[in-house]
């Protein structure tokens, strides 16, 4: 009869481990690739200036 219940107990523990390691782990992926993005958008806009005084250097 105990051994049930602490069996259950040790079920529910996983499972709740295992739902909020989830989580953490969506927050911070979604979090990283938003991150990502913007370094990209900054990147891109640097590479266009670059070009733009290339262009005139050419010119």
């Amino acid at each position: 009869m105990t051994v049930n219940i602490i069996f259950q107990f040790i079920v529910f523990g996983l499972l709740v481990l295992f739902i909020i390691s989830f989580s953490l782990f969506v927050k911070r992926f979604l979090g990283n690739s938003t991150n990502n993005n913007s370094q990209f958008i900054e990147i891109g806009k640097k590479l266009d200036k670059i070009i733009e005084i290339m262009e005139k250097e050419k010119k």
